[in-house]
């Protein structure tokens, strides 16, 4: 909506008009075009699915950081991937997200991967903890070997993104392999960035 419309193409933006009174009136009207965008915005907002909580609590069950939870990291905007080391799309992938959980770092972005395994090999723990660390995965990566999180969110697809904002609220989702410049890729990126710039 705020790309399609331009409050300065208004009809009546552009109208002049001879005396003072019809002349605040065309001032008032962009004004009040923005207020009525923001509140829309904030609505949708509020609409939102919340994202299910993390239900790991146990420090094994985390590689990288110690156990997170999304109530914690309200206040952060949070980009949560489903990918297991055994499949091919989600290594393909990997460039795009480290880079992206490196850029994005500093703007209080937390990524974190969720390792949902597909084969028996994938399930145990130092195999997830020996890929992580010879594909130099540095962000938090959340064991899911039962696939709790992964039915919880109801994913059905490895990779997957879930983008969270900072309330806690699934803003946007996105499946299979992310590339740099790719569009898929840059309308996550852009949905990204405008969390980012949103306030606490």
């Amino acid at each position: 909506l705020l790309r399609r419309l331009r409050l300065d193409a208004h009809p009546l933006s552009r109208r002049k008009y001879p005396d003072a009174r019809t002349g605040h009136l065309d001032m008032r009207i962009p004004l009040l075009l923005a207020g009525l965008l923001l509140l829309a915005s904030d609505s949708l907002a509020a609409e939102r699915p919340l994202a299910s909580p993390f239900p790991a609590t146990e420090s094994a069950a985390w590689i990288n950081s110690p156990p997170l939870s999304l109530a914690a990291l309200r206040g952060k905007v949070v980009l949560v991937e489903f990918w297991t080391f055994g499949c091919s799309n989600c290594r393909n992938t990997l460039p795009w997200v480290k880079a992206t959980a490196a850029d994005y770092a500093s703007q209080g972005l937390v990524v974190v991967g969720v390792h949902t395994p597909e084969f028996a090999y994938e399930r145990m723990p130092a195999a997830v903890a020996r890929a992580v660390r010879d594909l130099g995965i540095q962000y938090p990566v959340m064991l899911d070997p039962d696939s709790a999180y992964w039915n919880l969110m109801h994913n059905r697809y490895w990779p997957a993104f879930y983008l969270i904002d900072r309330q806690g609220r699934i803003a946007a989702t996105a499946i299979g392999e992310l590339h740099h410049g790719e569009p898929r890729a840059e309308r996550l990126e852009v949905q990204l960035r405008a969390l980012l710039a949103s306030p606490p």
